[in-house]
């Protein structure tokens, strides 16, 4: 059975041949049903109309990438500490993957892409459902993607990095670490706060931002505030594109 291992651990399983959106079809689900389980999953290596930050498109050829939704339940978490759901995200992806790739300088961009050598190699969003205590946060994962495939010169992937990625364990790894780090921001937010600063590549650096009002920020990045926002020359940036610039 294929992903034998991360259907253990999920509160539900579903695995599509292909779809427009992952995120806005367990949406719909989640409307449809309020009872989903925490954990549940949404699954398919070829989705086609898939959308990242600030409404961005995000493309893949079939079979070059993981595209996978969770529902997480998150009515424990405190309000004040909501803003840093998509960055545990970002921090859990981000173990999952340098578990695989030992070696390979794999960390965080701000808010939650995870980075591998400087490359992008996974981007998340995360998505409320309005009316409820869920929220749905798909990752793209360039897995099998080879280098001529890749979007961007600023992408990476499995594939283009020498590597072949165990989907199975990177699934697994990821929903434990997701959960573990959503339970410690409900019951110790420090905790959380510390692992996604411990791995964000972005403290420290000099950086631009793009904000979305169109205007741009540069300047070091100095830390990651207690509300989640990156903190730019005494600035606090709470949504933005950055660029490491060096």
């Amino acid at each position: 059975m294929e992903f034998e291992r991360a259907r253990g651990v999920a509160g539900s399983w579903r695995q599509v041949e292909s779809t427009g959106s992952t995120n806005a079809d367990l949406v719909a689900a989640a409307t449809a049903d309020p009872g989903l389980a925490h954990l549940s999953v949404l699954l398919t290596r070829d989705q086609r109309a898939g959308r990242g930050r600030l409404d961005r498109v995000w493309r893949a050829p079939a079979g070059g990438a993981l595209a996978v939704s969770v529902l997480v339940r998150v009515g424990d978490v405190p309000p004040a500490a909501r803003g840093w759901i998509p960055l545990v995200a970002g921090a859990a992806m981000t173990d999952a993957v340098a578990a695989q790739l030992p070696g390979g300088r794999t960390g965080l961009k701000w808010p939650n892409d995870v980075l591998v050598g400087g490359r992008k190699i996974c981007g998340i969003l995360a998505e409320a459902v309005v009316g409820s205590d869920a929220v749905v946060i798909g990752s793209g994962v360039n897995t099998a993607m080879r280098e001529e495939d890749l979007p961007v010169p600023t992408a990476t992937s499995f594939a283009a990095l020498g590597a072949a990625c165990d989907e199975d364990a990177l699934v697994t790894r990821y929903l434990g670490e997701l959960d573990r780090l959503l339970r410690a921001l409900a019951t110790d937010p420090d905790v959380a706060r510390e692992a996604v600063r411990g791995r964000c590549l972005t403290l420290g650096r000099e950086v631009t931002v793009s904000l979305p009002d169109g205007s741009a920020l540069r300047g070091v990045a100095s830390a990651i505030d207690d509300d989640g926002r990156l903190v730019v020359d005494g600035r606090t940036v709470s949504a933005g594109d950055v660029v490491h610039v060096r």
